[in-house]
């Protein structure tokens, strides 16, 4: 008899700061008529590096019938509407109650709407009060933030190991494969799991980077060698202001849980005895641009110098339209350079009724007020030439997500002579070298690139980069905590407190 599979994907990071909210919208990444499902998810996700296209070739090497009712991923900003969260969890639950033999859902683990904080939890939950027995595989991006709902309601959780996210489809075959040894009757999976009362850093806490490194190392050892059958730790989100954010791990083992729970536990020693080394500690914005400018760089440098500003990054639900670090750069006479994107598209409008070709003097960015961190925008006035207009469309070449279509909106690059201005109607964090290129800019030639980003731009500019300068800026996404007005965590929570004992909200959070 042939099996049934559901397969979806449902993927939000919600920075709870962020003054833009979700709308379903969003979740199309750019396609109006919003996220894909059936034959055009699997078209758009199919033979690409994300989770679902793991579950799509799971089902399809299994002959089953495969369902994909909704794949729905949106760039990370404010609560997602109540509206957008219940078409998607309603697509997902009304394919289950249709009938299935397995669910398999690439998720975040840090989706907040309207009217829950745990968005993966309450879907995982509604998905369970149907079918009770049903055996669900998920996938969760590395900063998901942990729940007992989570975990309770699945028969196996994995998680990235990389960030930049460069495992995407890994994580969705490891979850689909210990799936497929349960539906076979070889493995008996039981969870167990924990959230250590850590803001971690997103700038401190890349698994690439002590000490996040060796305590993921020996995850994937303990993976590796068959101790356990997943292992996955989760540096979790800060920029959100519910109850269970934190570090977090899930170890999944077969029948007892004795060698996962000691594992967790081992891990979680590590990283509380390391938490200090978890935290970033910036520089201020004169001093990082100063040292920017006694660098080298350039075609005949080797690369160029990565100007990183951190603070207003789009994939952990910043606007991507704060101007200070732009207006730095011009004032302090930096040349040579290429910046962006910038999301306006009021200005795009103008730009493109302006023509190639054409000298415009406009105001652009700015256009969002952050009042969470008390800030108003401020556009830039400047004046550039047309350089260049396109669909802002490419197909990504380099590791993270690849083979995905990014779609920005349409593209202008205003040229100023010193400057090269990427401004686009839509947001995407710049991980990949196609951002420039495919409006006709070499990245690789250019003494500066300004890209506002955290991490993932590791994946695709970390290579071609002579040195890499990341500067304190201004915005929803900064690493100053101070800056965030936190109401609902857990407390104690550390670096908040900095007396905060390990075991602070255990007992809540910790369980198989």
């Amino acid at each position: 008899m042939t099996r049934r599979f559901v397969v979806a994907m449902m993927e939000h990071e919600t920075n709870t700061f962020s003054p833009m909210p979700t709308r379903l919208e969003a979740f199309g990444r750019g396609d109006k008529k919003g996220p894909p499902s059936g034959d055009a998810a699997i078209a758009a996700f199919k033979g690409t590096n994300v989770g679902i296209a793991a579950f799509i070739d799971l089902a399809e090497a299994e002959k089953a019938e495969l369902v994909v009712p909704i794949a729905a991923d949106a760039h990370p900003s404010g609560l997602v509407t109540r509206e957008a969260y219940e078409h998607m969890a309603g697509a997902i639950c009304d394919a289950v109650r249709a009938g299935c033999d397995a669910v398999l859902l690439d998720l975040h683990g840090a989706m907040v709407a309207e009217h829950t904080d745990d968005g993966e939890g309450e879907l995982l939950a509604r998905i369970r009060k149907i079918a009770p027995g049903i055996p669900i595989a998920v996938s969760l991006d590395f900063h998901a933030n942990l729940t007992r709902r989570i975990v309770e309601n699945a028969t196996v959780v994995t998680g990235y190991c990389t960030y930049p996210h460069i495992d995407m489809y890994e994580t969705g075959r490891r979850a689909g494969a210990t799936l497929k040894r349960a539906l076979a009757g070889e493995v008996v999976p039981v969870m167990v799991w924990g959230s250590l009362p850590i803001l971690s850093h997103t700038l401190a806490h890349a698994p690439q980077f002590e000490p996040m490194k060796s305590i993921m190392a020996r995850a994937q050892a303990a993976e590796a060698s068959g101790q356990v059958l997943n292992a996955s730790v989760f540096g979790g989100f800060a920029l959100a202001d519910i109850p269970h954010v934190g570090l977090g791990a899930i170890i999944v083992g077969d029948r007892d849980p004795a060698a996962a729970q000691a594992l967790l536990d081992s891990l979680f020693a590590e990283a509380w005895e390391k938490r200090e080394g978890l935290l970033f500690k910036g520089a201020p914005m004169d001093a990082a641009l100063k040292r920017a400018q006694t660098l080298d760089g350039g075609r005949e440098a080797g690369g160029p110098i990565i100007l990183v500003d951190h603070a207003d990054n789009t994939a952990s639900g910043g606007s991507q339209d704060v101007m200070l670090l732009l207006d730095e750069v011009i004032k302090r006479g930096f040349e040579d350079v290429a910046a962006g994107p910038i999301c306006d598209p009021e200005a795009v409008a103008k730009l493109v009724e302006a023509g190639v070709g054409a000298t415009v003097t406009l105001k652009i960015g700015g256009r969002t007020d952050m009042p969470t961190i008390q800030k108003k925008g401020e556009p830039l006035e400047i004046t550039g030439r047309v350089r260049c207009i396109t669909d802002g469309r490419w197909k990504v070449t380099g590791p993270m997500m690849t083979g995905v279509t990014v779609n920005i909106g349409r593209t202008v690059v205003l040229d100023t002579g010193k400057v090269q201005i990427l401004i686009s109607e839509q947001r995407s964090e710049p991980f990949d070298l196609g951002v420039f290129t495919h409006c006709g800019i070499d990245p690789t030639a250019k003494k500066y690139l300004l890209i506002k980003s955290r991490q993932h731009f590791r994946a695709g500019f970390e290579p071609i980069a002579k040195h890499i300068v990341l500067v304190d800026g201004v915005g929803v996404t900064a690493s100053d905590y101070a800056l965030f007005p936190f109401d609902k965590v857990r407390r104690p929570i550390y670096p908040l407190d900095l007396d905060t004992p390990m075991d602070a909200g255990r007992n809540m959070q910790k369980g198989q």
